[in-house]
């Protein structure tokens, strides 16, 4: 049959015509969606896009300060009966409250983990790695997702310090009572870093960088994962001061132990004090007053019947979050104080936020691709919300 006779006979069909239709529907619908996926795409790799609200106002940024602080809830925090008036009132009234960030899962490790990286807890990292073991790995799924179990990731999963690096921008962790440059048990060993002793309050499960053997495998780790005494001498100008700077007190200054094995208080006592010597030493250094930003917040909470402990992905990283964010909200409201000459002080932001979208926001200021859930749609990454003021 010639083509003109098929299309007579579709023509003299009702039920072809139908078909016809729809295939051009179809065709049409198609071609609508292949004309979206770069704008779906956004700079995310194999993760899904994130949100597409408009980039956050952050080109002005280029040092960014994180301190994470450990396990209290919002209100002990934040309230007014708060343990730590320094860093509720004093510092409170410098920067922007963010009300509605919370931690991702209990227990500290995961939570660290997601900052640099987006991957989600899974069953050993939501036990603190009691072993420092090999994570094993069955595939990837979205968003960027590496499924299986275990602690030490492997070298392909990559870091925000590791998209710093290829960027041509610096990076370092810096440990307090860490002593040795990147300092992590012996593969397939116990942690021996668990509890402290008089004179060593390290915590390796508060250091998220020994957790990915891209970074331990490589000379950048004793070079960047340093101890917390390395920072007085970075700050001494812009030019030594690391992009990012991620910082971590020891088990008795971030408010962990109460009380401490050195006989001080503990608690938020212990982080009023430790912030009092390390804060103004950030906020008066040439790099943030150029144009730093500085991230105060709680790797979990220790309010835990506040939300459902099962308000997180887990494990497999397959099922949809159950959060309002993506990636959960299983380790509780934490709250987070940002501080920078771009914020203006008093102010509070009710956006909902969790540890994924903190990393998310960083990869804004440098322009670097999502990493994981940093890269879900629906994402939340600081905007206008957070930066409410022009230097």
């Amino acid at each position: 049959m010639s083509d003109r006779s098929a299309e007579q006979t579709v023509a003299g069909n009702p039920g072809s015509s139908m078909l016809s239709f729809r295939i051009a529907l179809s065709a049409a619908i198609v071609l609508v969606l292949l004309a979206l996926v770069p704008l779906a795409a956004g700079r995310v790799g194999s993760a899904p896009a994130a949100s597409v609200t408009p980039p956050a106002p952050s080109s002005g940024i280029n040092h960014v300060f994180v301190i994470n602080l450990e396990n209290k809830g919002y209100s002990r925090v934040w309230g007014s009966d708060s343990g730590a008036p320094y860093l509720s009132q004093t510092l409170r009234s410098q920067g922007v409250l963010l009300s509605s960030y919370y931690s991702i899962a209990h227990s500290s490790l995961p939570n660290y983990i997601a900052q640099i990286s987006g991957q989600a807890p899974n069953t050993r990292t939501l036990k603190d790695c009691a072993v420092y073991s090999k994570f094993a790995d069955t595939g990837t799924v979205p968003p960027g997702q590496w499924v299986g179990t275990g602690c030490v990731y492997p070298a392909a999963v990559p870091t925000v310090a590791d998209q710093l690096t290829s960027a041509g921008k610096t990076w370092k962790g810096y440990m307090e009572d860490m002593k040795t440059p990147c300092r992590h048990p012996e593969l397939g060993a116990a942690d021996d870093t668990k509890k402290a002793v008089v004179g060593d309050q390290y915590a390796a499960r508060h250091n998220p960088f020994v957790y990915f053997a891209g970074i331990t495998g490589s000379p950048q780790c004793a070079a960047n994962v340093v101890d917390l005494d390395a920072l007085t001498g970075d700050l001494a100008s812009a030019a030594t001061t690391p992009n990012l700077s991620y910082i971590t007190p020891n088990l008795c200054s971030d408010g962990h132990d109460k009380p401490c094995v050195d006989g001080r208080a503990g608690g938020l006592q212990a982080i009023d004090t430790w912030l009092k010597q390390w804060v103004p030493r950030i906020t008066d250094s040439p790099a943030f007053r150029q144009d730093g930003v500085l991230v105060i917040t709680f790797d979990e909470s220790d309010e835990k019947d506040i939300v459902d402990p099962d308000a997180y992905t887990c494990c497999t990283a397959s099922s949809t979050p159950v959060a309002t964010v993506p990636g959960g909200i299983g380790g509780g409201l934490v709250g987070a104080l940002v501080l920078s000459p771009h914020i203006k002080g008093g102010t509070t932001s009710d956006t909902v936020y969790n540890h994924y979208g903190l990393l998310a926001s960083i990869e804004d200021i440098f322009s670097l691709p999502y990493l994981g859930y940093a890269g879900a749609f629906g994402q939340h990454r600081f905007g206008t919300d957070v930066y409410n003021s022009v230097p």
